[in-house]
């Protein structure tokens, strides 16, 4: 498990790299939580940019989480991300 100092760091760079993308950065919402299987990423991005997100054929979300799983390597994490479609108003 990772010690203090690099807590987050896997929230803090998938925020970063997202809000890059998007075209709403201000709705970018990372939720961190750790259990037995090692560290889940919840994503909440606008629901216009949901399709810059996952890209085509899910190619931009794979990337993602290829990069994700090495941050969370070198930090001897598991690190999975999920994707949370919008809610409709």
């Amino acid at each position: 498990m990772a010690d203090d100092t690099t807590q987050g760091l896997d929230r803090d760079f998938i925020e970063y790299v997202v809000k890059l993308i998007v075209e709403n950065p201000d709705d970018v919402f990372v939720e961190r939580t750790v259990d037995d299987l090692g560290v889940l990423l919840l994503l909440k991005v606008h629901k216009d940019d949901m399709g810059k997100i996952v890209g085509k054929q899910g190619q931009t979300a794979k990337a993602l989480r290829v990069l994700l799983r090495i941050v969370g390597s070198k930090n001897n994490e598991r690190v999975n991300l999920k994707i949370v479609e919008p809610e409709e108003a």
